[in-house]
């Protein structure tokens, strides 16, 4: 394999304490080196010398770990008309992400060995990002009978969740902390109280009522999350609360953390950068569960993520085709796309000086990679060389006409943003590069 000498970036890697102008050296799939002025005849960790090595001069770029999104729907087995492995890890890369965690509610669910090997050997096939496997903490997603979860594990899964439903079982729920815990597997946990949320179309509050909309009430996920938050202080066990969006949730967490509890969160951009206000036009694009609140929520969803209550920020990227969503509101599909609007809605949170760049780096590579126990989110010598170089002053406008996923459902269709990923290369290959 030739190498790659990426010249003149700034580095961000939260795992070194590294932020600095530094060139680096990429040989055999594998970080070789950081440093300054490295040239092309440099001789990298394992001896070669640089020959054939491809020089990409990323000048005012700024170059970090490979960006994992751990909440991915990709929708294959089953609903491939929504979205495939191959273009969900388009979608990915394009967004600047090295690794995605795809989540089980596809059809048939991946609560068995055979589909979890499916999905794998489809990512092989595809090449482009890492796709790594979340299969269901029970049998259909049914919260019954719990998953053959050590097989899972054995066949790839890198973590549990009935995500889209919620384990209302709280036996059920202790067992898959216990035995999970035991494999060395986090279990991701899907908030919502059913008896209340149940038909529920948006939030609850001044704005569903003025619509005409039944509302989910911000409790039905402050419930579950105090619950979880429970059997896992009383366990000894780990878990992690998917795509949080209420104040109250924030709050039962960081509570928690501050016990000692082993906790950790996520949310998702559309929690942080949208309030219940813009479903006044009825889009069906901006129904999603949770669903969108109020601006106290959004603004302590924004707290939580800058005084770390909430570890990490993943897309929930959730394709829907027109034939769930272009149908009135009351019957259109939940979810919107995230994948190839993440980065640029998150830098966001570095221009309003929530958080630093380094802090959204450890959010969208470090921490992830922790939870799910994968490799990455470093760029160490000897590391595998998942790298994506963002462009900070590129500014764009969504067009969902030039996406690379295979559904349109995104709310921020014509929205400006500022930062996009320039280069993803995963195992030190180019995968995407903008132009």
């Amino acid at each position: 394999m030739s190498s790659l000498l990426l010249k003149g970036a700034r580095i961000v890697d939260p795992s070194q304490k590294l932020d600095g102008n530094r060139d680096l050296l990429v040989e055999d799939g594998k970080i070789a080196a950081i440093g300054t002025d490295i040239g092309p005849g440099h001789v990298g960790g394992n001896g070669k010398r640089g020959s054939e090595t491809k020089v990409l001069d990323v000048s005012g770029k700024v170059v970090v770990p490979g960006l994992i999104d751990m909440h991915t729907h990709l929708r294959e087995p089953g609903y491939e008309y929504k979205e495939t492995v191959h273009t969900g890890s388009r979608a990915a890369v394009t967004g600047g992400f090295t690794a995605i965690a795809c989540m089980p509610n596809t059809e048939p669910i991946n609560d068995n060995r055979s589909v979890t090997e499916f999905i794998l050997r489809r990512a092989k096939e595809c090449d482009l990002a890492r796709v790594n496997p979340v299969a269901a903490i029970s049998k259909g997603s049914a919260g019954q009978i719990l998953a053959e979860l050590g097989d899972l594990r054995d066949a790839g899964a890198v973590g549990y969740s009935d995500d889209g439903s919620p384990v209302t079982n709280s036996r059920l729920m202790r067992k898959a902390l216990e035995y999970a815990a035991s494999l060395g597997v986090v279990v991701i946990s899907h908030c919502e109280d059913l008896t209340i949320s149940k038909g529920g179309l948006m939030n609850e509050g001044f704005v569903s009522t003025e619509l005409g909309l039944k509302g989910i009430p911000a409790v039905a996920e402050d419930i579950m999350v105090a619950r979880d938050i429970a059997l896992a202080e009383y366990t000894g066990t780990t878990v992690h609360i998917a795509h949080v969006s209420t104040a109250g949730a924030v709050r039962l967490i960081r509570d928690a953390k501050e016990r000692g509890v082993k906790v950790t969160a996520e949310t998702a951009p559309h929690y942080f950068t949208l309030t219940e206000d813009v479903l006044r036009s009825y889009d069906t694009n901006a129904k999603v569960n949770p669903p969108l609140r109020g601006f106290r929520d959004v603004e302590a969803v924004k707290a939580g993520l800058r005084d770390g209550t909430i570890d990490v920020i993943a897309s929930d990227h959730a394709p829907q085709s027109t034939v769930e969503k272009d149908v009135e509101f009351e019957n259109a599909a939940n979810g919107m796309v995230g994948l190839e609007t993440s980065l640029g809605l998150s830098l966001g949170l570095v221009e309003e000086n929530i958080l630093s760049l380094s802090d959204l780096v450890m959010k969208m590579s470090v921490n992830p990679a922790a939870i799910l126990r994968l490799p990455g989110g470093s760029l160490r010598a000897g590391a595998d060389a998942d790298i994506t170089v963002i462009d900070l002053s590129r500014v764009w406008v969504v067009d969902v006409g030039n996406f690379r996923s295979k559904s349109r459902n995104s709310p921020f269709h014509g929205r400006t943003l500022k930062g996009k990923a320039f280069c993803t290369i995963v195992g030190g290959e180019i995968k995407h590069i903008e132009g």
